[in-house]
């Protein structure tokens, strides 16, 4: 059935980005890239096409560098484009410090910040990234 295929869908999901005693948790932008490659066979493919656009290229929790080089966490997607995301800036790889966390609606015209990368978290091993993608919001900049 259409809701049993998109279970199958939601439950891989969550199982490859939950945090277990056993492995952590995948990145969500990895494990969409991941799941996409998986879509043929392993899923209905409209199902999955459908999922993929709710989530946003960026999933929530993924780890971005951004044009002035800050880092920050995608906590929100807009209703503008899939590529232009709300995300908390907390880091400034400039200077290798952290930065007050800010909130950055991308898709917002007066917002000169743009997605450039996908980060590894695993390689900046941010011990808070949950907490800043799930913590209140901030007042916004741009």
């Amino acid at each position: 059935s259409l809701f049993a295929k998109m279970g199958a869908v939601c439950d891989v999901y969550d199982a490859i980005t939950s945090n277990r005693p056993y492995k952590s948790g995948w990145d969500p932008a990895e494990s969409m890239r991941k799941m996409g490659q998986w879509a043929e066979g392993h899923f209905d493919l409209t199902v999955f096409q459908a999922f993929a656009k709710s989530l946003g290229i960026y999933p929530v929790g993924s780890l971005v560098r951004l044009t002035s080089g800050l880092l920050g966490v995608v906590v929100q997607q807009s209703s503008g484009a899939l590529t232009t995301p709300v995300v908390r800036a907390f880091y400034a790889t400039k200077t290798q410090e952290r930065i007050a966390p800010a909130i950055l609606d991308l898709s917002e015209p007066a917002c000169l910040e743009k997605i450039v990368a996908r980060e590894d978290p695993a390689r900046w091993n941010f011990p808070d990234l949950q907490t800043l993608w799930a913590g209140d919001m901030v007042p916004n900049i741009t």
